[in-house]
């Protein structure tokens, strides 16, 4: 048994393919992106619109707020 090995792509189009299969997965890793920084923008607002005592309540002052809202992604 024999093994040839040529330089033609397997199918006409398969590069195409792969470059668009390509763009639509960074678009939509892009769109999450997006999506949960809007949604911690938001909880950021929320908190900021709190009064000291209901801050105080929550245990975090008005200056650890982005450090509340962010502790998943900030290690201090």
């Amino acid at each position: 048994m024999s093994v040839q090995t040529t330089n033609q792509p397997a199918a006409i189009g398969t590069g195409f393919r792969a470059w668009l299969g390509a763009l639509l997965n960074r678009l939509g890793q892009n769109m999450q992106q997006s999506m949960e920084l809007r949604s911690r923008l938001d909880q950021l607002t929320a908190l900021e619109n709190k009064s000291d005592a209901e801050l105080a309540k929550l245990g975090i002052t008005r200056a650890q707020i982005p450090y509340y809202v962010f502790r998943d992604r900030i290690w201090l």
